[in-house]
């Protein structure tokens, strides 16, 4: 995680979720994102555009892949706390356990 000037904060996490960033995870990321103050976006890879974390619309339609980087940025008072938990989220699997079996 690097700090910036004016509480910016940036960071980087590997998606390993099954399915990638599909509907749960995405309102799981979107809800904790919600809970800060800070503007805080995302993007998918170094090209990818940044998208703001706090609508489930602009998240779900990143359709990121398991394995895609992720970047996650914020900015504002407590920018390093909500960078801090949703990189914590996507390592712990988005809390779900490595369950994600899809019925047949």
């Amino acid at each position: 995680m690097s700090a910036q000037p004016s509480d910016r904060v940036e960071a980087r996490v590997v998606i390993n979720h099954d399915v990638g960033l599909h509907a749960r995870p995405s309102v799981k990321l979107t809800k904790l994102a919600k809970a800060f103050r800070a503007r805080v976006e995302l993007a998918i890879g170094d090209g990818g555009d940044w998208v703001d974390a706090k609508s489930i619309v602009k998240v779900m339609a990143t359709k990121a892949p398991k394995g895609a980087v992720m970047l996650v940025r914020a900015e504002g008072q407590d920018a390093r706390d909500a960078v801090a938990a949703l990189i914590a989220l996507v390592e712990r699997d988005f809390d779900e356990g490595g369950v994600h079996a899809v019925a047949p």
